[in-house]
């Protein structure tokens, strides 16, 4: 539609001019269960004032229809005042009320109001979802973060639904005309941006409680809770425990922030389909049902879903409470929703690993992110809607944490969290900028944070840390951290201040390899000296960033390297293991050393790994470390190895535990890329193999069915034989997953037509859908390139663009091989055919060029490893595999 894409200039002439006052929305779904209605009736009235009487603003409204637009009492002809997404409002008074009524359209992208028909019932299930600024398909509204206002939500539905808003409900009232429609209405919630509001409407599965407390200055907290779920759901709904988990955290937070949780009640619904791991509207917190573990889940998918919950809890302050202005500084509530996130997990749970899941997972997200030509600083450069919505990356979420980390070494946790305190005195119910949070920090600190931000917020690109020992006979020499900070960007060097650790390790009697000294220090510029180091004993590991202080790549100086590769399962601390398994992954990435290092270092110490979240990631990582970074020469003989590596340690792997379940779902993925392990994983299926301990349920079923079925081995019809088995959401995701993966010719045109040119297919089939086309050997994919960068720029036009965009990165030609003709990476086909693209498509909407080069990066990223691998040296020796 015409004018979706809001510039940010816009919005600032529009809340120059005028301020929001109060919604009343009222919203008419008790069609919903017809899937012949497409939409629904939706009215807003809004009442606002103008800084200059007579001027002009818009309403913004992506709906099929606008009925009626009536300002200060008088009807404006639709038909003038309606141009695309915009309804125009002139001639304004000092106070102003507008009603909107128009039909709005139920999605199935995820955006707006989404509706779902559980396959395993027939339910029908309705939720909303609108960040950064799809509010607008629901109600006519001005959708930008800093036109607060205060919300009052009424919907009509079916009789036997639950229903529920960001406020309390205060009446519920049949219709005697309609007795199976009823009228719920709720309570005006405070100020709040479009973005946040929200509604659940169905026939969820509702669980309650509630959380009591006496804050220390004697406030008095009760706030009910409520947990949703579908009803088809239930069974596997472990309410208590998430209850439990939310009530630590509401605990923790009001006492850490000093600041009495404003919202009122916490509801927390679990929904389908959701493009998001969830969202922080305030009483109405809407996560993915994937949270909802209907198959065996392991400790660190728990862990997962508990810092989720953590990171929504901390928005409520850090988001909703106070709100940045634009999304130039989204990173005011994600990167410190983030690093609280975890800091609550680690502090008001039962887990103990929270930060090393924190280097090994989610730093491993920014450090990606971050090494692409479209990386930004943590506060970006977001001129509109659409740039806005590419930029909940991994730079605003685990990199703003990291550096977030790093200021509570640098200034001191109680310094940070006093500003953070006086902030949201400050600031409640409002919109800031980053300039508001340093002024809070640095009266806090005591020091003027100005410099620390320019370097580290307003500067783009990742540090490359080294250490140089100078070492001579077992003695250090002169001791030298190296910094290499290109801007990959600018391509200037952004020397960055460090404040971190330097670990030494040693092998203790038992043969342990322990820290025996940790040496804090501040680094700056491109090379900084630790003269106080020379003439020490050399260390068998000198760990730069011990104890993950800060955000940086680490390069291991000879020695350490040689000693993690014989004796990685040796240290002893789980963090300096994480940071040793990431300094080897990225070194794989980079081209700095053969990926089949990698790949070894896995099968000889994934087995010792004590940490089930670092086990799955190294898995993950070696996976695609076989099929992207290891030369095709190499690539048959490579996987060969590895899948014999996983089925031993599956075997032998404790019976029910998590370890068995990762080499399980390890062994199932690498298999769609090779039959050696086929007979095995069909007897898991069909109970003719048992490997005792293991439970084969439905995840691990359909894991198994796309294995089978990219190498041949699964029909149509035993494929629909397992989805009458399981009928669920995540069935029939698996099932579409599967199909697509079949190694036929018409399979693959049949999912590419109804990818691209469909439009039966929902936001989580659609992914599903593309996941298997993408299950395949290149052969099959190659006639696709051509046809992918044809329509570009009409999927781009004809979708919305959380669809395009899963269209555009999804099925983009990235599974390529380096050829063994001398050739460089850049001058590969797909390379070349990107470049053409791009030159030719320069006026193409930012977004989308985006997303290509974005694709194209990663593909040289894989290329540039294969040529690499091909010119490296023998890896070094590993010990046996036990």
């Amino acid at each position: 539609m015409p004018l979706e894409n809001l510039q940010r200039a816009e919005a600032a002439e529009r809340s120059a001019l005028i301020t929001t006052h109060s919604y009343d929305i009222s919203l008419d779904v008790r069609q919903a269960e017809n899937p012949d209605v497409a939409g629904y009736p939706s009215r807003s009235v809004i009442n606002f004032s103008a800084a200059e009487p007579g001027g002009s603003t818009f309403l913004d409204f992506i709906g099929s229809d606008v009925h009626s637009v009536f300002l200060n009492g008088k009807g404006l002809p639709v038909a003038q005042v309606v141009d695309g997404s915009r309804i125009r409002l002139d001639n304004l008074q000092a106070e102003n009320q507008v009603t909107v009524t128009g039909t709005a359209l139920y999605s199935r992208s995820g955006e707006g109001m989404h509706r779902f028909v559980d396959p395993a019932d027939g339910q029908c299930y309705l939720y909303t979802q609108y960040e950064p600024a799809d509010a607008r398909r629901v109600f006519a509204n001005f959708e930008q973060p800093d036109l607060k206002a205060e919300f009052t939500f009424h919907v009509m539905a079916p009789s036997g639904w639950e229903v529920t808003s960001n406020g309390a409900e205060t009446a519920r009232t049949q219709l005697t005309s309609d007795p199976a429609t009823s009228r719920w209405d709720f309570a005006p919630t405070k100020p709040i941006s479009t973005y946040i509001t929200s509604i659940l409407a169905g026939p969820y599965f509702k669980a309650e409680d509630r959380w009591q407390a006496t804050l220390d200055d004697g406030t008095q907290l009760d706030v009910p809770l409520a947990l949703y779920c579908r009803a088809s759901m239930a069974e596997s709904f472990d309410a208590a425990e998430l209850f439990k988990l939310t009530k630590n955290g509401l605990e923790f937070f009001n006492r850490l922030f000093d600041y009495p949780y404003p919202w009122g009640k916490y509801d927390q619904a679990f929904v389908p389909e959701y493009n998001l791991g969830a969202m922080e509207n305030p009483g109405l917190v809407t996560f993915t049902e994937s949270y909802v573990f209907t198959s065996r889940a392991t400790d660190s998918q728990y862990q997962a879903r508990a810092n989720t919950l953590m990171h929504e809890m901390a928005h409520m302050w850090f988001g909703d409470l106070v709100t940045m202005q634009w999304w130039d500084d989204l990173w005011l509530k994600e990167s410190f929703a983030d690093y609280m996130g975890t800091l609550g997990v680690d502090r008001a749970t039962g887990w103990d690993t929270a930060w090393v899941d924190f280097a090994n997972k989610r730093k491993a997200w920014a450090y990606v992110q971050d090494q692409l030509p479209t990386t930004h600083p943590i506060v970006a450069d977001i001129p509109d809607l659409e740039a806005a919505k590419q930029n909940f990356d991994g730079i605003t979420y685990a990199k703003g944490a990291s550096v977030l980390k790093q200021l509570v070494a640098y200034v001191g946790f109680e310094a940070f969290i006093a500003g953070s305190r006086q902030y949201f005195r400050d600031h409640a119910y409002g919109n800031t900028t980053l300039a508001d949070l340093l002024e809070a920090l640095s009266a806090s600190s005591g020091r003027d944070l100005a410099g620390w931000a320019a370097q580290w917020l307003q500067t783009s690109g990742i540090s490359t840390l080294s250490v140089e020992t100078g070492a001579h006979d077992g003695v250090l020499g002169t001791v030298a951290i190296v910094q290499d900070a290109e801007d990959p960007v600018s391509g200037r060097q952004e020397f960055r201040p460090h404040r971190l650790r330097l670990g030494f390790y040693d092998f203790a009697t038992d043969g342990a390899l322990v820290r025996t000294e940790s040496v804090e220090t501040d680094v700056a510029g491109a090379r900084t000296e630790l003269p106080e180091l020379t003439g020490r004993p050399e260390p068998a590991l000198l760990l730069l960033n011990d104890d993950d202080l800060s955000y940086a790549k680490v390069r291991l100086d000879p020695l350490s390297e040689a000693t993690v590769l014989e004796s990685l399962d040796r240290i002893t601390d789980p963090m300096a293991r994480a940071l040793c398994w990431t300094a080897l992954w990225n070194s794989a990435r980079d081209g700095e050393s053969p990926a089949t290092r990698y790949i070894e270092a896995v099968q000889a110490f994934g087995p010792s790994e004590t940490g089930i979240g670092v086990l799955l990631n190294i898995l993950d990582n070696a996976s695609t470390a076989v099929e992207r970074y290891v030369p095709l020469h190499e690539r048959d003989a490579v996987r060969a190895a590895f899948l014999t590596a996983v089925n031993t340690r599956l075997e032998s792997a404790a019976p029910g535990s998590d370890h068995q379940l990762a080499w399980a779902r390890t062994l199932a993925a690498v298999s769609r890329h090779d039959a050696a392990f086929l007979s095995t994983l069909r007897g898991l299926l069909d109970g003719t193999a048992v490997v005792e301990g293991l439970a084969v349920d439905a995840e691990l079923r359909w894991n198994i069915w796309h294995a089978l079925a990219a190498n041949g081995e699964a029909t149509q019809a035993l494929l629909d034989e397992e989805l009458a088995r399981d009928t669920t959401a995540s069935g029939r995701a698996g099932h579409a997953t599967a199909l697509a993966a079949r190694p036929d010719p018409e399979v693959k045109k049949s999912a590419w037509d109804a990818a691209v040119h469909g439009t039966e297919l929902s936001n989580q089939l659609l992914s599903a859908t593309i996941t298997g086309f993408s299950t395949a050997p290149s052969a099959l994919l190659e006639p696709y390139v051509e046809p992918y960068f044809e329509c570009l720029r009409g999927v781009w036009e004809d979708w919305s663009i959380e669809i395009a965009s899963r269209i555009v990165r999804g099925l983009f030609p990235l599974a390529q091989d380096m050829p063994l003709d001398g050739s460089r990476p850049d001058q590969h086909p797909v390379v070349i055919r990107t470049d053409e693209w791009l030159d030719g498509n320069a006026d193409a909407p930012p977004a989308l060029r985006r997303i290509v080069i974005e694709q194209r990066s990663h593909l040289l990223r894989a290329l540039t490893a294969q040529a690499a691998d091909v010119h490296s040296p023998e890896p070094l020796p590993y010990p046996a595999a036990q």
